[in-house]
C-alpha cells in the first residue's frame, strides 16, 4: 500500500476529519458511470450509432446529455416513441456492443482509484450501485481492477423493483454495507442518481463533470469537480505524523 494511503486515517476521537463539521460516514456508496468508470461517452456512442440507423439522428453528445443516469428499462420509452417498436434482442445487442468497447477501450475516471483507495484504507464500507445492467457492470469493475474491491455489494437496476431515480438501489446498497441510509454518503455524477440518493435518506456528493453543478446542487447535493476533493469531504484527514 502506498505511504500516502498509509497514512490516510480518520480515526480520530471526535470521529470527524479535517472538514469542519464533517462526520465520517458509516458506508460510501459510488455510482459507475461517469463516477468510476469514464464511460458515458462510449455508451453514448453506440446508442447514438444504433439510433441513427433506426432514423433518429442523434448525435453521441447528445445522446448522452438525453440519457445520463438511465437505465436501458427507462430508454426504451423514449426511444420507441421516436423510433417505434425495437425488435426483440435489440437491448441485448446493445448491451453486448458497450460491452465488448469496454473492454477493450474504458478508462477510470481520473483521480477515482486514488479516492476509492482512501476510503478502503480509512476502513470505510464501500458499494457500488448502477443504472447499468449486471453484465456490463461487471465487465465495467473487472476492466477496472475493482471486482475485488467492492465484492458482493455490486448493485445494478436489475438487483431492484425500481432503477433511479427511485431510492431502492441505494437502500440496499446501505444495506449491503450494514449501515443505514442516513450514516451513508452516495457519491453520484447524475440528476436522476442525485435524486436516488437524496430520496433513500443520504447525504449525496455530486461529481460535477458531465452535469451542470448547479442542477446537482437543486436538488440537494454537495458538489465538487475533481476526484481529489472527495476524501477531505468525506472526513478522511492524512496524518501529520
Amino acid at each position: 500500500m502506498p505511504e500516502t494511503l498509509r497514512r490516510l486515517s480518520a480515526r480520530q476521537a471526535t470521529g470527524r476529519g479535517e472538514g469542519a463539521g464533517v462526520t465520517l460516514p458509516k458506508a460510501v456508496l459510488f455510482d459507475c458511470d461517469g463516477v468510476l468508470a469514464d464511460s458515458e461517452g462510449l455508451a453514448s456512442r453506440v446508442v447514438a450509432e444504433e439510433l441513427t440507423v433506426r432514423g433518429w439522428r442523434i448525435s453521441s453528445a447528445e445522446c448522452q446529455e438525453l440519457f445520463l443516469g438511465m437505465s436501458i428499462t427507462t430508454m426504451l420509452p423514449v426511444i420507441e416513441a421516436r423510433v417505434g417498436p425495437l425488435p426483440a434482442g435489440w437491448v441485448r445487442d446493445v448491451a453486448d456492443r458497450i460491452g465488448r468497447m469496454v473492454e477493450e477501450m474504458l478508462e477510470p475516471i481520473p483521480g477515482a482509484p486514488a479516492a476509492l483507495a482512501a476510503v478502503v484504507a480509512a476502513g470505510v464500507p464501500v458499494a457500488v450501485a448502477s443504472n447499468s445492467t449486471a453484465a456490463e457492470l461487471r465487465v465495467k469493475l473487472a476492466r477496472l481492477g475493482m471486482t475485488a474491491i467492492f465484492g458482493p455489494r455490486v448493485f445494478s437496476f436489475e438487483d431492484v423493483a425500481r432503477p433511479k431515480p427511485a431510492p431502492d438501489i441505494y437502500l440496499a446498497a446501505a444495506a449491503a454495507c450494514g449501515a443505514a441510509p442516513g450514516d451513508c454518503v452516495v457519491v453520484e455524477d447524475s440528476l436522476l442518481g442525485a435524486r436516488a440518493g437524496i430520496a433513500a435518506g443520504c447525504r449525496v456528493l455530486g461529481f460535477a463533470r458531465e452535469t451542470d453543478a448547479r442542477v446537482l446542487a437543486a436538488v440537494g447535493a454537495r458538489t465538487f469537480t475533481r476526484m481529489a476533493e472527495l476524501p477531505g469531504l468525506l472526513g478522511l484527514r492524512e496524518d501529520k505524523a
